[in-house]
């Protein structure tokens, strides 16, 4: 008989986690570059297109933002056509292309490449992660544990990307990085395709199920409850955009901060700058199990660990780490150079708040979302994130105009009162969720109840 699961969850689990993992190494090694590449001078021994911090911050957030808003028409293409499974398929495949051509040295193949792995991520993100929801049954509370470790996954390849394609990009040339990014999309691609055996039950179209029930339940109107669900989804993405206009800083404004500003001097070694883009995925990677095991604790305890609390305090923990860059800016401006820890704590915190909200997220709308929607929600959720990160490029553009210390004062200020405020609200919006994450505790509490009269 075929081995179902593996350290207690589906194997599917990981054949996700690997493909998003090289899909994220992709993604994050070509991100951790990109603005780089933009602002390097065309005189440079290793030339780039000699833009200003502010065109090339203009570009990274439209970018940014279309990558994750392209999301919401993969989830449409997925929940009415393809389904989730050969979306992701899809995606991975102009990924590969579209890393590939960037790997070509002109102007051209530059913006080709962005077009096609806009495509490729809207295809893909979505529809993969709805998948990992889709290898758990409702109310089953190792779900929130499994997207944890699917989003360690997608920290390793950003964590490997940093170091290798940055490391790359920066000393060898910024193309063969751009290469280096496409090569580990195409192992993404390859991991998938073998993986299907481990899939056969996931991500199906469900117009051509032969499940009467998922049938039907494409046919029938939304319930109130159903209603209700969808409702306070859509509100708690206002906590989406805030937290990604700030995070998204890390690819843009703090990436050039680390280049220009900060005395990267170690051992007499200058560190990369875009080495630092791996604090964050290696902080993932340090603290996710323990932050995951930290709230299943106090669930199972009884106490108050609800998705909406975590995504709040996520919001105000990564805002308070934007303190840390206000003292960066402050020391830069008396020695005229700001020291590495700065970036490193502020990286600590915004990693914290991020492992609050981000997994969470996902899983919650896993949770909530009706069947039928379920693709188009996380396509949603993904253009929210695409929004916020429109939102940091024009952060980040500003700068020019009101320097960074108003910058990142202004975000940790705005990110720790919202969502202060935001947390006052926070039991009328529990009640929309008509008692969903209760559910998963009962069911635990039953799994729990039959494990003892066993033994």
């Amino acid at each position: 008989m075929q081995k179902k699961e593996l350290f207690g969850h589906p194997i599917g689990l990981f054949v996700l986690f690997f493909t998003e993992m090289w899909e994220r190494f992709s993604f994050y090694g070509m991100r951790a570059i990109l603005v780089l590449y933009l602002v390097a001078k065309t005189s440079d021994t290793n030339a780039g297109l000699g833009w200003t911090n502010g065109e090339a911050l203009q570009l990274y957030g439209w970018y940014t933002m279309l990558v994750y808003l392209l999301s919401i028409p993969g989830g449409i293409i997925a929940d009415k056509l393809v389904g989730q499974k050969k979306a992701v398929m899809i995606g991975a495949v102009l990924l590969v292309m579209g890393h590939g051509i960037l790997a070509v040295d002109t102007l051209w193949a530059f913006y080709t490449g962005l077009i096609l792995i806009i495509l490729g991520v809207g295809m893909l993100k979505p529809n993969i992660s709805t998948m990992v929801g889709g290898l758990y049954k409702a109310g089953d509370i190792r779900r929130d544990k499994g997207f944890t470790i699917f989003y360690i996954g997608i920290n390793l390849g950003a964590f490997l990307s940093s170091l290798i394609v940055g490391y790359i990009g920066e000393v060898h040339g910024w193309h063969y990085g751009f290469g280096l990014a496409g090569i580990g999309m195409l192992l993404g691609l390859l991991v998938y395709v073998y993986g299907q055996k481990y899939l056969k039950d996931v991500g199906n179209f469900i117009g051509t199920s032969h499940n009467t029930a998922d049938q039907a339940a494409y046919k029938k109107p939304l319930t109130k409850i159903e209603k209700d669900r969808v409702i306070v989804l859509l509100l708690s993405f206002f906590l989406v955009i805030i937290f990604w206009g700030a995070f998204e800083q890390a690819g843009g404004l703090m990436n050039i901060y680390a280049k220009e500003k900060t005395d990267r001097m170690l051992m007499g070694w200058e560190v990369p700058a875009s080495w630092f883009q791996s604090l964050n995925p290696v902080f993932i990677i340090l603290l996710g199990t323990a932050v995951a095991g930290f709230w299943a604790t106090r669930k199972l305890k009884g106490k108050n660990a609800s998705s909406l609390f975590k995504m709040i305090l996520g919001l105000i923990i990564m805002g308070t780490g934007f303190f840390f860059m206000t003292g960066a800016t402050l020391q830069y401006e008396n020695t005229g150079s700001s020291a590495m820890y700065w970036l490193v704590l502020a990286y600590l915190f915004h990693t914290t708040g991020e492992l609050c909200l981000s997994p969470v997220a996902l899983s919650f709308i896993t949770k909530l979302a009706p069947l039928k929607y379920a693709s188009i929600m996380m396509g949603i959720y993904f253009a929210m994130t695409g929004l916020g990160s429109k939102l940091a490029g024009f952060l980040g553009e500003s700068a020019e105009s009101f320097g960074e210390y108003a910058v990142f004062t202004g975000i940790a200020t705005f990110c720790v009162v919202f969502g202060t405020l935001i947390l006052l609200f926070r039991k009328k919006l529990e009640t929309l969720t008509h008692g969903i994450e209760n559910e998963e505790k009962v069911i635990h509490d039953e799994a729990e109840g039959f494990e003892l009269a066993d033994k």
